[in-house]
């Protein structure tokens, strides 16, 4: 295996020089770099990142930490986080939580080991103390921890406003809104919370029922609908938390005969990209995902570099009306 010495013996120049290239430290020639590079290529030379880090102090990693990376949300979250950090030269560092308390515990232990230079938080198991003593800049993903950890969000709470009132507004006078686990004291409860303050004050029959705790199980989601609608036949309109849920509530009213927006009218949640396949047309609460991504990536290389930053950051939310309505 080459090392950093057989590189500067074929260029003809110090370790030392070929140490400054590969950190890009004072003045080199264009000349120099090129040559270090080919010498590099020809020898197959790896360099020793987590050595390089150590001496810059520097490693332009970061670390995503999500529930569950085959959910579509958070596989366009992945996808734009990692955009924009590769924008901005750095890298990223996947982590799969699965809702998993102990494991979510092990990568940010990881995560520290590896000196990478922030962490972008989108899984929420821990205790709020374990987050506070990663003495690293982060910032969390529909969560708030504490008054110093930066965090962004969509609208939550004006999604399920808009969502009930399309609902009144198309005439449905018993709504169902099947939520996330309300236990998880996230951000996106506030969906529930925006939903059942409209249809309250509006004086609307409704009934409420929540997802799995443990994460997102997607073979539950058709039971879930089905005992719904077995339970509460007459119910007329359906708020989903997510696309995904949607599209098994379109799928159970097939199976019954029920005719979507007729007899039942349908909103979804995330606006992703899946749901432009989903048919009839879903209407949804559009969250701004690349935006989400682009001002989580921002304000952690902010605080990188040692700026200060905003606290709340909460971006706002889109009603895409299709024919689900």
């Amino acid at each position: 295996m080459a090392t950093i010495k057989d590189v500067a013996e074929k260029v003809g120049v110090s370790v030392t020089t070929v140490s400054r290239v590969l950190n890009n430290r004072g003045y080199l020639s264009e000349d120099l770099k090129r040559r270090v590079h080919e010498a590099m290529r020809e020898l197959n030379y790896q360099p020793n990142e987590l050595a390089r880090s150590l001496f810059r102090k520097k490693s332009n990693i970061i670390g995503l930490i999500i529930p569950d990376i085959s959910h579509p949300f958070f596989g366009e979250i992945t996808r734009y986080v990692e955009y924009y950090a590769y924008k901005n030269r750095y890298k990223i560092l996947l982590c799969n939580s699965q809702l998993n308390r102990n494991k979510e515990q092990e990568y940010l232990n990881m995560l520290k080991a590896s000196q990478v230079d922030g962490i972008i938080m989108g899984s929420h198991t821990l205790d709020t103390k374990e987050f506070t003593k990663i003495n690293l800049p982060l910032v969390t993903l529909d969560r708030q921890l504490s008054e110093s950890i930066p965090y962004v969000s969509a609208d939550h709470y004006k999604g399920g406003v808009l969502a009930a009132k399309l609902l009144i507004r198309k005439g449905c006078r018993k709504i169902a809104h099947i939520s996330g686990n309300l236990k998880l004291h996230l951000l996106a409860k506030t969906r529930y919370d925006g939903f059942v303050d409209t249809v309250t004050r509006e004086k609307i029959p409704h009934v409420v029922v929540e997802t799995d705790l443990n994460g997102f199980k997607y073979d539950q989601y058709g039971k879930i609908v089905e005992n719904l609608f077995r339970e509460h036949p007459d119910i007329d309109g359906v708020f989903a938390s997510s696309d995904v849920i949607a599209a098994q509530v379109l799928k159970e009213c097939r199976r019954l005969g029920k005719e979507v927006p007729k007899d039942v009218k349908v909103i979804g949640f995330d606006g992703i990209k899946l749901g432009e396949y989903i048919t009839p047309g879903l209407t949804t609460i559009r969250q701004p995902i690349k935006e989400i991504a682009k001002t989580s990536v921002q304000l952690l290389i902010d605080q990188i570099n040692g700026k200060e930053v905003q606290r709340e950051n909460v971006l706002p939310v889109k009603l895409v009306e299709k024919e689900t309505t």
